[in-house]
C-alpha cells in the first residue's frame, strides 16, 4: 500500500465511532501506521478488523483520555517503539449536560472540563517532544462552533472549545520555529453519537457524514500543510 501518508505515524484520540472512525479509516488507506485510542475494546477491534481488510496497519491502546498518567505511559511507549510521532488528532471529547449555566452541577462541569480541555493539553505535553522528532509533525484538534455562537443551555460543551482553541492556538505560536504545524478543523453539523445526543429528533440525512471530512484531515496532516494555529471549517457541498 502506497498513499499519501504511508509509512507515516498517527495517533487518534475518540477512534472507535463517528469522526475518529472515519479518520482512522482513511488515513491507514493513505499507508499511514494509525494507533487507535479509545475507552471500548470492542469498538477498537471492530476498526482494526477493518483496518486489516484494506490492508493497514493499526495498534489498539484501550485508553479513557482522562487518565492523564495513561497519556504519558502512552508517549512513553511511542518514543520507546518508534522514536518519533509524526500525526496527533485530538478528536474525542464530551457534550456534557445541555443546561443553564447556573445549573450546571459540578461534576458535569469538571467532566466537561477534564476530557475537552484538560485531557488534550495533557497529549499536547506529552507528545510535543515525539512531534519535534518527526520531519514535519502535524496536530489537529476538533472544535467546534459552539466555541463562539453563545448559545442557551450550551455553556459547558462552548466554555471547552473556545479554551481548547485558545490552547491549541497559543502552543501552535510557540511551535512557529519548529517543524510543528498545530491546527483545528470545527466539522459543522456531523451525524456522530454526540450529535443525535444533543439534536435528537434530528433528521440525520441532512449532516454530515464524517467520511466526508476525512480529505479535510488528510490535506491538514500532509507535510505540505504549513498553515498554523488556524480554525479550518468544514464546507459542505451542498447537493
Amino acid at each position: 500500500m502506497n498513499g499519501r501518508l504511508q509509512d507515516r505515524l498517527a495517533v487518534i484520540t475518540g477512534a472507535s465511532r463517528g469522526i475518529g472512525r472515519a479518520v482512522a479509516l482513511g488515513m491507514a488507506a493513505e499507508g499511514a501506521h494509525v494507533i487507535l485510542v479509545a475507552r471500548t475494546v470492542g469498538g477498537l477491534e471492530e476498526v482494526d478488523d477493518e483496518i486489516s481488510k484494506i490492508g493497514g496497519k493499526a495498534t489498539l491502546v484501550p485508553l479513557d483520555i482522562t487518565d492523564y498518567d495513561g497519556i504519558d505511559r502512552l508517549g512513553a511507549t511511542i518514543f520507546e517503539r518508534w522514536g518519533k510521532l509524526d500525526i496527533l488528532i485530538g478528536n474525542a471529547g464530551t457534550l456534557g449536560i445541555l443546561s443553564p449555566v447556573s445549573h450546571l452541577a459540578p461534576k458535569e462541569w469538571d467532566k466537561v472540563v477534564s476530557t475537552n480541555i484538560t485531557a488534550n493539553w495533557r497529549m499536547i505535553r506529552s507528545f510535543e517532544p515525539l512531534l519535534k522528532r518527526s520531519d514535519a509533525g502535524r496536530a489537529i484538534f476538533v472544535t467546534s462552533g459552539a466555541a463562539h455562537k453563545h448559545k442557551p443551555y450550551w455553556g459547558g460543551y462552548a466554555m471547552s472549545k473556545a479554551a481548547l482553541e485558545a490552547i491549541v492556538k497559543t502552543w501552535a505560536a510557540e511551535c512557529e520555529n519548529t517543524g510543528i504545524r498545530a491546527n483545528l478543523i470545527s466539522p459543522g453539523p456531523t451525524r456522530t453519537a454526540m450529535r443525535k445526543q444533543a439534536m435528537p429528533g434530528e433528521d440525520p440525512t441532512s449532516l454530515t457524514k464524517p467520511a466526508d471530512l476525512v480529505p479535510l484531515f488528510i490535506e491538514l496532516a500532509m507535510p505540505s500543510y504549513t498553515k498554523n494555529g488556524e480554525v479550518v471549517e468544514f464546507q459542505r457541498v451542498k447537493a
